[in-house]
């Protein structure tokens, strides 16, 4: 049974409104036009209910439909746009990737954490190097990702019992480290060197770098890194050309956050 169609023991919860976000979830950006049953089956409504869902979101205009299919509207940013503009972060970040991307040609991304995933919040994209497109709110799971683990790392020992507990681990490379006792020994380091690499676990041929991005309070409140192709660069030219620009970068962000 889905998050949503489980039972909450507090009797404040209002459950009609946790299937209605569902069902703004059920689009990402590989399923941006869903059919009614393609809603129902990724949501675990019935028909019945998606379709209230679906009309009210469309009446409030969040939801656009041809007839057949349904697709979310330009609105829906609407619903976290008080959030980022409370959230100066990705304004801040910017800048530093889009230097960096220009001193490294690659792409470079910066994230925060959400539960068991990373959210993107800022990218400078110079190429394609995932089968998926990455935009602002793209999702990964932590584990998998350089972003991930750096912010995993930064959790406090609850909090990473908490986000491991709640991880399914899967493999999504022959190479993704799914063994529990191992992804902590991996956090560990990431933990002593302050960055962390991830080569093809998240899709093969991917490497990715990455390190924590600090407020003054010295709490990490994102991560940022830079991604490359293993067929163009090797994990020690990512480490000894792309890692030190890397760390640097990271520094003149935390040190405009601090002026905050």
């Amino acid at each position: 049974m889905s998050d949503v169609g489980a039972e909450s023991s507090s009797g404040e919860f209002v459950q009609s409104l946790a299937r209605g976000l569902a069902v703004i979830r059920a689009f990402d950006a590989t399923n941006s036009h869903l059919s009614l049953s393609d809603v129902a089956r990724r949501t675990e409504l019935t028909r019945a209910a998606a379709r209230r869902f679906l009309h009210t979101l469309e009446t409030l205009g969040y939801v656009r439909s041809d007839g057949r299919l349904f697709a979310l509207t330009p609105r829906v940013l609407d619903l976290g746009f008080s959030y980022l503009s409370a959230l100066s972060l990705p304004e801040i970040v910017q800048p530093h990737l889009e230097r960096l991307s220009r001193e490294v040609d690659e792409s470079v991304s910066a994230a925060v954490l959400d539960g068991t995933d990373i959210v993107y919040i800022a990218r400078v994209p110079t190429r394609r190097i995932m089968s998926v497109r990455i935009t602002i709110g793209t999702r990964f799971p932590a584990a998998a990702t350089s972003m991930g683990r750096v912010l995993l790392a930064s959790l406090s020992p609850e909090a990473l019992d908490a986000v491991l507990e709640a991880s399914p681990l899967r493999a999504h490379t022959d190479r993704t480290i799914t063994n529990p006792g191992a992804l902590r020994e991996e956090l560990a380091q990431v933990r002593e060197q302050g960055w962390a690499l991830v080569d093809g676990e998240l899709e093969a041929g991917l490497r990715s770098i990455a390190a924590p991005v600090c407020a003054r309070s010295g709490e990490v409140v994102a991560a940022v890194n830079v991604s490359t192709s293993a067929t163009r660069d090797t994990v020690e030219h990512v480490q000894s050309i792309y890692l030190p620009r890397l760390l640097e970068t990271v520094r003149t962000a935390q040190a405009d956050l601090a002026r905050l």
